[in-house]
């Protein structure tokens, strides 16, 4: 069911995102009198699972879930028609329409996602308003428990001040500021440590199991999940939820400070005090030759932590004119993200390329219930990502097409049919490359 949940939102998404891109494209060449002479979603290869053909345009539903496209008479585009090309060109054709209205035609898609992504951004600011960790809160510093952060030099109790000068203002931006970052600024015990992020972080960080979450988390109290089969403290007084405050009299207030107290009393006998509810209860328990109590960690949601009073949560509302440079600033903070990771992806030596995921990677992004929020969320991020990706300057994409456009402007010299022809060919087989590589990485994550 829950992979039923999670596609189910990924292909509404991305229908929503196909059909607005080539909605893009569709309503300037229109309003150039240019001819449309299909409108999919999907792609049609051999034949459609829906088609009708309404004036000169057939819009229709293909069966393979790879994209869309308009068919614009007169380009040399997806279809590769290249009979039409062979004939004198029409009014009605692109190729017959100023640089200027091809260049319009071309660039509608990627603003269509931009804007897209921008007006979500905004509604989302306006209805929901932001709640997070702010990173200064974190009083008592992070909880380095992940090998990864301790491969970085981190330590328990750090506090995380900036990545390459940019200062961590919300908790949940430390592990992407990283991802893109190459040295970090660490306070430890009063004092502010410069640190490299080593060049191959990204890999390490894509062959960590993806189950772990983050590899920093705020510091949390010992919350029992459970008691296992074979704990010494199986027929205990200990409870799941229970929070322990104290072990044998010595207080704790985080789970890192139970570990160090535990190992004192190895095969030994004492007492934990734990808070269960409104009440505090004090009762003997056992402890194993590893230094545990044999049971299982309970992780709580920030908004439990801070009904608990171990942190306080920023909750900032906005009216809709304040949500308007709110939704703008997300908007270039996950577009200048989202290029820099690009860039790491590109060089080799990151690892990045690992990370390169498909349609199960995409998918996967999307929660197991049905949360409004979290879908508009993850869709502005995905427009934003089409658009970006769009305006590559690759053959097959709009930004090749621009290119070639923008060199005619600059040059008045058209690029002839059939050098188009080939770069089409060539940014279709590169295209096709990298979509096998991607999907390629996610099957073999299925595998791991």
């Amino acid at each position: 069911m829950e992979i039923l949940i999670k596609a189910s939102q990924f292909i509404l998404s991305l229908s929503l995102l196909i059909v607005l891109h080539e909605l893009g494209h569709f309503i300037p060449a229109k309003l150039f009198k240019t001819k449309v002479e299909k409108f999919y979603l999907f792609f049609d290869y051999k034949f459609s699972l829906v088609k009708k053909k309404i004036g000169e345009t057939v819009y229709g539903i293909g069966w393979i879930p790879l994209g869309g496209y308009v068919k614009i008479a007169g380009m040399i585009d997806e279809s590769m028609d290249t009979e039409q090309m062979k004939e004198e060109p029409k009014p009605w054709e692109f190729r017959s329409k100023p640089a200027w209205q091809r260049l319009i035609i071309m660039l509608g898609g990627v603003i269509v996602n931009f804007i897209l992504g921008i007006m979500i951004y905004i509604f989302l600011m306006w209805g929901y308003g932001e709640k997070y960790l702010p990173n200064e809160n974190l009083k008592d510093g992070i909880w380095a428990q992940d090998e990864l952060a301790q491969a970085l030099g981190l330590e328990t109790g750090d506090k995380v001040i900036s990545v390459d000068g940019n200062d961590i203002k919300k908790f949940s931006q430390i592990q992407v500021e990283f991802i893109n970052g190459s040295n970090f600024v660490i306070e430890r015990n009063g004092q502010r440590i410069e640190k490299e992020i080593p060049v191959d972080f990204i890999s390490k960080l894509v062959d960590r199991d993806k189950d772990q979450g983050s590899f920093i988390l705020p510091r949390y109290p010992f919350v029992i999940a459970g008691v296992s089969d074979d704990s010494p403290n199986k027929s205990s007084e200990l409870q799941s939820k229970d929070i322990v405050t104290a072990i044998g009299g010595e207080n704790i207030k985080y789970f890192d400070e139970a570990k160090v107290v535990l190992d004192k009393y190895k095969n030994q006998k004492t007492t934990v005090t734990v808070k269960r509810g409104e009440e505090t209860k004090t009762f003997p328990v056992t402890v194993n030759d590893d230094g545990k109590l044999g049971v299982g960690l309970g992780m709580l949601s920030l908004s439990d932590l801070e009904k608990l009073g171990y942190y306080t949560l920023a909750d900032k509302s906005y009216t809709f004119m304040e949500s308007i440079p709110a939704g703008l600033e997300k908007s270039w903070t996950t577009l200048t993200n989202y290029v820099k990771q690009l860039k790491k992806i590109f060089n080799p030596s990151t690892g990045a390329y690992k990370g390169l995921g498909g349609f199960i990677s995409i998918g996967s992004i999307f929660p197991s219930e049905w949360s409004a929020y979290s879908f508009w969320n993850i869709t502005a991020f995905l427009s934003i990502m089409l658009g970006f990706m769009n305006l590559l300057p690759i053959p097959a994409l709009d930004g090749g097409h621009v290119v070639f456009t923008l060199w005619e402007m600059i040059t008045g010299k058209k690029p002839s049919d059939k050098f188009l022809e080939y770069a089409q060919v060539v940014g279709f087989v590169l295209l096709l490359a990298l979509l096998i590589f991607a999907n390629g990485n996610d099957v073999v994550k299925l595998f791991k």
